[in-house]
């Protein structure tokens, strides 16, 4: 078997993409990526008969019919309150990932998917539109979560090559989550009236296979090290994801991390923020992740179909016009994926908002002059799909990769609490503001999104050094000097201080305790050990 770690004649350190990374990758993402996808989009097929239920409960219980703006009020309350779950469940992030670990804290938190599946299957049954507003609060609270352990907990198994890749993996299964969607919510399949509640409740199929899986792997070897001080958890972690390899370099890797650490102990939000030396990386984690949101990707997704109907779409074609575009979204992010670790983080989020930006505008361009010019019907179509495209390429999946890259172990939680917290602020505020915008700008509305996508591309281009290929503390010492700051290197603040050797070819490790008697600890792996 080919070793996983390299050491090229240049002197780097090279990772190999193994199948136990590779499977946790496809785990994680799977019941936890996918299902906000899923979410974001599950909503857009069956609005008529949600909006149509409201109503008829209303009769039921109060003897007369809603209005049309309280209908619509009802369904952006539905639509934005899963954003509302996804803010309080990105502020609970810090606490979780300390307490129960990264894999810990995925396997956890799927209780709460099928809470929310049963609530919304049965809704219809009990008669409670409570119940589907409930069940999408419950659904945004373990997207919140998720969406922020996911990337940090693949950021942290990854060899800082593969880191890219890896990262960019939950954007391809948020895009895939949307495509099944779009697919399950045809009228052929569970589009019809009479399977809402079944539509609604499937994201419990998912959940459930990561819950018998996931739990057999490991958890992430920088937090049972940095963290835990787990030294033989940290090994056993390091074989498993990167099979029969000298892992000496990763583990220095993490010790010159932990050196650099003025404590090991996770800061809070509020020591996050008054600290001066991680200020641009704040600012840059704020800029990134508001304009993934304010971008206007929200607004495509949440209402895609009545945007293609105002385009002039027949209501009988604008389903498959939709499916189309769930599809280019999954190629867009393929694209994303395989090519981010040759052009780099800095190219994927300056073209994809520049790109998105373009096309906002031409949105704004077409439906003004649709009325005069008929194939100007097919330009807002096309500027569309170039939004999501442009989206999933880049900026869908590189900001959360980037929170985790910009920070070390002791303030990733926060960060991710911070950037979460903003991105679903931000995620409500369009999918409960946009109906209402688009009914009093019109296609103006979109120049707002226009503004924020060049407003981004340009801090990016401006602000933000490429991360590519760097490892946490060198990714520090690049904001250092923007910092205003020393970077500086500390003693260790734990007991334990590991050297790795070599020894035929597996791994071996040295533990030194504070100034007592060397103490040695061989930890060979042998082939029946393998078997």
């Amino acid at each position: 078997m080919a070793e996983e770690i390299l050491k090229e004649p240049d002197g780097k350190i090279r990772g190999h993409l193994t199948l136990s990374l590779l499977a946790v990758a496809f785990l994680s993402s799977l019941g936890s990526s996918m299902l906000y996808g899923y979410n974001l989009a599950v909503v857009n097929s069956p609005a008529q008969y949600i909006k149509e239920f409201f109503n008829r409960t209303a009769v039921r219980r109060n003897g007369t019919g809603l209005s049309q703006e309280s209908i619509t009020v009802l369904y952006s309350i539905t639509v934005s309150i899963f954003a509302i779950g996804g803010l309080m469940g990105s502020l609970t992030v810090g606490m979780l990932v300390s307490k129960f670990g990264r894999k810990g804290t995925l396997v956890k938190s799927t209780i709460l998917v099928f809470v929310a599946g049963a609530l919304m299957g049965f809704s219809r049954t009990c008669g409670s539109p409570e119940m589907i507003i409930i069940g999408r609060f419950i659904t945004g609270l373990h997207s919140g979560i998720s969406l922020s352990v996911v990337p940090m907990y693949l950021g942290e198994i990854a060899p800082k090559n593969l880191r890219g890749f890896l990262g960019l993996m939950p954007s391809i299964f948020i895009c895939i989550g949307v495509f099944f969607a779009q697919i399950l919510g045809l009228h052929e399949i569970l589009g019809k009236e009479e399977h809402w509640p079944v539509f609604l409740s499937l994201v419990v199929a998912p959940t459930f296979i990561q819950l018998m899986l996931l739990p057999w792997f490991p958890e992430s070897p920088r937090y049972l090290l940095i963290e835990r001080h787990n030294i033989h958890a940290t090994i056993t972690a390091l074989k498993w994801y990167r099979t029969r390899a000298n892992i000496q370099a990763e583990i220095e890797e993490m010790q010159e991390e932990q050196r650099s650490l003025s404590s090991v102990e996770t800061v809070s939000v509020w020591e996050l923020v008054r600290d001066r030396s991680v200020r641009w990386q704040i600012i840059t984690v704020l800029v990134i992740n508001a304009g993934m949101q304010l971008s206007g990707i929200d607004a495509i997704w949440f209402y895609t179909n009545s945007i293609f109907e105002n385009a002039g779409i027949s209501i009988a074609q604008v389903q498959y016009t939709t499916v189309g575009t769930g599809a280019i979204e999954v190629i867009a992010g393929l694209v994303g994926c395989f090519t981010i670790e040759r052009v780099g983080r800095r190219p994927l989020l300056i073209g994809g908002f520049s790109f998105m930006g373009v096309c906002c505008a031409g949105i704004t361009l077409s439906l003004i002059l649709q009325a005069h010019v008929p194939f100007m019907h097919y330009v807002s179509v096309a500027c569309v799909v170039g939004i999501i495209a442009g989206f999933c390429i880049g900026p869908a999946g590189v900001p959360f990769l980037m929170t985790g890259e910009l920070f070390k172990q002791s303030h990733r939680p926060a960060a991710f609490i911070v950037g979460g917290s903003l991105n679903w602020l931000s995620n409500f505020t369009v999918g409960f503001v946009f109906p209402f915008l688009q009914m009093s700008a019109g296609a103006f509305c979109y120049l707002i999104f226009f503004g924020v996508c060049v407003g981004v591309a340009a801090y990016v281009y401006f602000i933000i050094p490429e991360t590519k290929n760097k490892t946490f503390v060198e990714i520090s010492q690049m904001f250092a000097s923007r910092n205003n700051c020393e970077f500086e290197s500390e003693p260790l603040t734990i007991a334990d201080q590991l050297s790795l050797k070599k020894m035929n070819g597996y791994g071996t490790v040295e533990a030194k305790i504070g100034r007592k008697e060397n103490l040695e600890e061989k930890y060979t792996w042998t082939d029946e050990e393998e078997e």
